[in-house]
């Protein structure tokens, strides 16, 4: 069951698949050679060369399987490329190696306590890489006969099929006969036949029967017939977590849990359960551990509780590599009273590799602003574009890069299809940074309501 359910998901984020522009589209890996040594431009990264090429490191030993349960820290100020730095190890890792991404504030949540949320997505970035020898019926058909009673309500048939070697006939009941009628299976086809599940895969056409028909779709695919016997073992390796593991098991939610994505509280005796059958299976060798990667990005709106269960669920035999994000100095631990570096409690810190980012130079600004303009299909002039690297020197790169759409909606009003210096600017002009917020703010004089005063807002966070 697992098995499948593995399958469709990824077949559906296939069809699904849609091609939006989001703030890290353009991120399709970590720009580093086979060296480990960071292009300066490449996959959509542009600088942070330091921190990049310590993630590299990460990412080999990850892919190797020599690290688990390991924490880094990305530490740097807000617009340096921290979230982009996880994506493009997401990217690298590749479908097979789990990848979970969330946000600090995502384990308040009312349907579960804090634990639960954190220990789900413990498990969803360790993957099981199971193995299983399945039986499959394979070769060319020869000819189907179906005959249907008189009423029509049973249908019973015969299968004969032959590779270069054997020619076998099968007798078919109702269902084999609607997953043939399904797949629009003929003579002449090669076809693949899972024994266990009934699931017929058409392979292609035969090239015996290339010249049968005067006229072929674009798309027929022609193969030889296959060699041997016609029922052969193969092994089949598929990858699932040990969330949906547990999900599948749980009597209380089921696996449609899955696609609902409302997993509720999973017991922990279940859990242990499924840890010792795991084990169970790596002793005989049916399954691996595929150790991944869980991002926690915003890792200081965490509370002490949290970081505790942090320090023991590292110490765990099964546990990822937990990469953290923070933009803070010396802050407040949530639910203390007491200053930490990072908003992280000591003890924590101690267990984790911490990798700083640094702001973007001027230069770097400007490859990061011609990316977004080719992922956002924008014609911009030099000027404008230098116009601005300007702008992001007196307010910030997101907002800089947040003009980019607006200039252009700006320039098509004006029917223009290149974005141009007062394009940028009237767009500045429509928008305020945060900056020229708080200024226009100071003019109001507490024309605003529920206006707070100063000596309130200095407790905030």
């Amino acid at each position: 069951m697992s098995m499948q359910i593995s399958t469709g998901a990824s077949e559906l984020r296939d069809i699904t698949k849609m091609e939006r522009i989001g703030a890290h589209s353009h991120i399709r890996g970590l720009g580093l050679d086979d060296r480990l040594e960071p292009r300066a431009n490449s996959q959509g990264m542009v600088g942070q060369a330091k921190a990049r090429k310590a993630a590299g490191m990460i990412l080999k030993m990850v892919q190797e399987g020599r690290i688990a349960g390991r924490a880094m820290l990305f530490a740097g100020p807000p617009s340096t490329g921290k979230t982009a730095i996880a994506l493009g190890m997401a990217q690298s890792l590749g479908s097979d190696v789990p990848f979970t991404m969330i946000a600090a504030s995502e384990v308040f949540s009312l349907s579960m306590s804090k634990t639960e949320a954190l220990t789900q997505a413990f498990r969803r970035s360790i993957g099981i890489r199971i193995k299983e020898e399945t039986e499959i019926i394979e070769g060319e058909v020869v000819d189907i006969q179906i005959d249907r009673s008189l009423t029509g309500a049973t249908k019973t048939g015969k299968l004969t099929m032959k590779t270069t070697d054997m020619e076998t006939v099968y007798d078919l009941g109702t269902k084999m006969i609607d997953a043939l009628s399904k797949e629009k299976i003929l003579a002449g086809d090669v076809v693949s036949i899972d024994k266990s599940s009934g699931k017929i895969s058409k392979i292609g056409r035969s090239y015996a029967r290339s010249r049968d028909y005067d006229a072929m779709g674009a798309d027929t695919k022609f193969v030889q017939c296959p060699e041997g016997e016609i029922q052969k073992r193969r092994e089949v390796v598929h990858t699932v977590s040990l969330h949906e593991i547990d999900v599948i098991n749980s009597r209380t939610q089921g696996f449609l849990a899955l696609f609902a994505g409302d997993t509720g509280e999973i017991k922990p005796e279940l859990r242990k359960q499924i840890d010792t059958k795991v084990a169970e299976w790596r002793e005989e060798g049916k399954a691996e551990i595929v150790p991944g990667v869980l991002f926690i990005d915003e890792v200081h709106m965490l509370d002490i509780e949290c970081f505790s269960f942090l320090n023991r669920a590292l110490e765990q035999e099964m546990s990822p590599l937990v990469i953290m994000a923070s933009n803070r100095g010396m802050a407040r631990i949530r639910g203390t009273k007491f200053m930490s570096p990072h908003g992280l409690p000591v003890d924590l810190l101690d267990r984790v590799l911490i990798v700083s980012t640094k702001a973007y130079s001027d230069d770097e600004v400007e490859k990061i602003i011609q990316i977004r303009c080719l992922e956002e299909d924008v014609k911009m002039t030099p000027e404008a574009s230098e116009v601005l690297v300007a702008m992001a020197a007196s307010t910030t790169l997101r907002y800089v890069l947040n003009l980019i759409s607006c200039a252009q909606v700006v320039a098509r009003k004006r029917k223009a299809e290149i974005v141009d210096t007062p394009d940028v600017r009237r767009a500045y002009d429509y928008f305020m940074d945060e900056k020229r917020s708080v200024q226009w703010l100071k003019t109001q004089q507490g024309a605003l309501v529920f206006e707070e005063t100063a000596d309130v807002g200095s407790e905030i966070m």
